[in-house]
């Protein structure tokens, strides 16, 4: 078995903004933020608290880093998206099928939204901002796809409402998920069938 090759100090350094923002990650699911310490963050990359201060002036600016840190699938499924081929139906199944692939089943999408719900009022300009760059442009993608359905008669002329109405159990089963974590078992890909059925019925009758 060849020997792992030892990381350089400048590749340590390169590395260690990552690191410290997994370690925080870890700590405030575990911890939530008020009760998460910068020196536990710390003590998980093999630091001194000093350390983490140098790439994170404060616990405030961890925490955002790392919300932004955990978006990136967000930004994966905007990135894809551009990608989608063949009718509206056709596409808007891609397209959920990525929500669920790339949201719905990350933990720390999940855990993202545990965040929304627990930290939103301690920092609503965070939770705004998130919303703006992530949250409204799925939902724009999605009525997007509805809309040139809908022109080409392969939909009936549905409400603006109805991006979030489409989105909606997708939602729902994040919720689920982590209330009950995985110690109540979930058919997850027969949810996700249903949920596709559903949509594509309710938009072609």
């Amino acid at each position: 078995m060849p020997e792992e090759k030892k990381l350089t100090r400048a590749e340590q350094k390169t590395l260690r903004p990552l690191q410290i923002l997994e370690a925080a990650f870890e700590e405030f699911v575990k911890n939530g933020y008020s009760a998460a310490r910068v020196e536990d963050v710390a003590d998980r990359v093999g630091v001194t608290k000093g350390t983490v201060y140098v790439y994170f002036e404060t616990k405030e600016k961890l925490f955002e880093a790392m919300i932004q840190h955990i978006s990136t699938p967000f930004k994966e499924v905007l990135e894809t998206s551009v990608t989608l081929k063949g009718r509206s139906a056709e596409r808007l199944q891609q397209f959920l099928e990525l929500l669920y692939d790339q949201l719905v089943d990350d933990r720390k999408t999940r855990e993202l939204l545990r965040f929304v719900i627990a930290e939103g009022a301690r920092f609503p300009d965070l939770i705004d901002r998130h919303h703006r760059e992530f949250i409204a442009p799925i939902l724009k993608k999605i009525q997007e796809i509805l809309d040139e359905g809908a022109a080409a008669k392969e939909f009936p002329q549905k409400p603006a409402e109805f991006a979030d109405v489409t989105m909606a159990p997708a939602l729902a089963m994040v919720i689920i998920r982590l209330i009950f974590d995985d110690r109540h078992t979930m058919d997850r890909r027969t949810f996700r069938s249903e949920h596709l059925k559903m949509v594509l019925k309710g938009l072609t009758g």
